[in-house]
């Protein structure tokens, strides 16, 4: 009898277990939630500040730049703390966040334009000769459209570079939104304060000028000439520019070999926003890009944490790994530039919004679609998909703080009570019924050192959405460009 009544409440114990157990898992899949961890990224915030972590740090850094290695040709790739030394001297991380996110809406605003002028049909201008009794180089020399890509004070990630015969290394901002690489270049009419000594023509034997017949300088949007030389302009939606003599030159990847012959813009006269870097590399779909000029059957990249001073790498002709979340890589033919993503949707919470698809799409006129671009920070997104991903996710973050809104960010937390705290999933939703769930720490980030977060997205007037860099930290974003797909891999820096 004891036996026999033991075994009944064991079992109902056992029931009862199951059933509290049962309950919890599926109400843990219904709200669909992840964990943040607050205290670890408000004090990544705090050592981006303090100068002696900075140094102890950017030494390993430096370090470990020269053990790179790949069997793939490859770049080492920093985020932008890890290169400006004196950014943080002065500013508190508040102050820093603002600085980053006025850089992004130069950026935003680059790109739109672009798209806008292609659209229109306005995006090339003809060769101009220039006379001899010209200064060296004027902007004025150029029809000057607003051209695609980003001034270096707004570039986030830079690439360690070789240049020329004897190699010599640079920073140079990497920017899939541009076609056209180029750096500083000695003699200087006008140049901005770099962390690497400027570029020196005459020391390498590889360089080497392009004529105007050249079919480089053909492809040019903006172009001048001068004595059968050809001479390149970009600007930038901040009025920043760079103008000089376009030349090919010697790549060099680390370790990894080298490339002759990659036309580059060599920039006499560099105004604007820049800063710290040497110049900007092109990852574009046009044909001037690097990609394109050495051939690559693909490219990819990894973003570490901004906010870090560690490195991953840019690599060219490497394999995407077997577990990849792929999507179509798909082109828009009023701009071959921009490397589109067969985005179809958006889900929080692990449900998925009431978007039309549509709003993803490129349509006749060249307009819509989503691109995924290394020097947007913020995701950008038409204003009614946005409205659909802020209000699901407040709805299924009541347990969260509601704070005021921060610069563009309008939906923002106070947990600076909180260690952890549980969150709303958010994830990328392709077509072919592909998934990409992004981690917390992509979409949910501090503005300031004292605990408030605010969800990294923001609305645009513009058709074009933009997957920003904040959404791509910790994923390895890969184009396979003979085979059309874009990928992405979680976890692989």
């Amino acid at each position: 009898m004891a036996s026999s009544l033991f075994l009944s409440l064991f079992l109902s114990l056992l029931t009862l277990s199951l059933f509290s157990c049962s309950t919890t898992i599926t109400a843990a899949a219904a709200v669909g939630t992840t964990t943040l961890e607050v205290a670890s990224a408000v004090q990544k915030t705090l050592d981006l500040l303090n100068p002696n972590l900075f140094h102890q740090q950017g030494e390993q850094l430096t370090q470990s730049e020269t053990e790179t290695l790949s069997s793939s040709l490859s770049f080492t790739l920093h985020p932008r703390s890890s290169i400006h030394h004196n950014q943080h001297q002065t500013h508190d991380y508040e102050s820093l966040t603002l600085a980053r996110l006025a850089r992004d809406a130069h950026r935003v605003s680059s790109l739109t334009t672009k798209l806008d002028l292609a659209i229109a049909g306005t995006n090339r201008s003809e060769m101009k000769p220039v006379t001899e009794t010209d200064s060296l180089f004027k902007p004025e020399d150029f029809s000057t459209p607003v051209t695609s890509g980003i001034s270096q004070g707004s570039g986030e990630y830079f690439a360690r570079i070789g240049l020329g015969t004897p190699a010599q290394s640079y920073f140079m901002v990497i920017d899939t939104g541009s076609d056209v690489n180029w750096l500083q270049c000695q003699p200087c009419e006008e140049c901005y304060q770099q962390t690497d000594r400027i570029y020196n023509p005459s020391a390498s034997s590889s360089y080497s000028a392009l004529s105007c017949s050249s079919p480089q300088c053909a492809s040019l949007d903006v172009t001048a000439c001068r004595n059968n030389a050809c001479l390149y302009q970009v600007s930038y939606g901040d009025g920043s520019f760079t103008v000089g003599s376009f030349v090919t030159e010697t790549v060099s990847f680390g370790r990894s070999g080298s490339v002759p012959k990659v036309a580059i813009g060599c920039g006499h006269d560099n105004e604007g926003l820049f800063v710290g870097a040497a110049g900007l590399l092109a990852l574009g779909g046009g044909s001037l890009s690097l990609p394109s000029q050495i051939k690559a059957t693909s490219f990819s990249y990894c973003l570490v944490d901004r906010d870090s001073r560690s490195a991953s790498t840019l690599e060219f002709n490497s394999a995407a790994p077997a577990n990849s979340v792929t999507a179509p890589l798909l082109r828009n033919p009023k701009i071959r530039t921009y490397l589109y993503v067969g985005l179809t949707g958006i889900s929080v919470g692990g449900r998925p919004l009431s978007i039309p698809p549509s709003i993803f799409a490129v349509d006749d006129s060249g307009r819509g679609g989503a691109i995924v671009d290394s020097g947007t920070a913020v995701t950008r997104l038409q204003t009614q998909a946005y409205n659909s991903l802020r209000d699901a996710f407040t709805q299924q973050a009541r347990n969260l703080k509601p704070s005021t809104g921060f610069s563009l960010f309008d939906t923002c937390f106070d947990l600076s009570s909180m260690t952890r705290v549980a969150v709303p999933t958010v994830a990328f939703n392709f077509a072919g019924g592909k998934t990409l769930a992004l981690r917390p720490e992509n979409y949910l980030i501090p503005v300031d050192s004292r605990g408030k977060f605010c969800l990294a997205f923001a609305p645009t007037d513009s058709s074009l959405s933009i997957i920003g860099n904040v959404q791509q930290q910790g994923t390895r974003v890969g184009y396979d460009l003979s085979k059309s797909v874009v990928s992405f891999t979680p976890h692989n820096c």
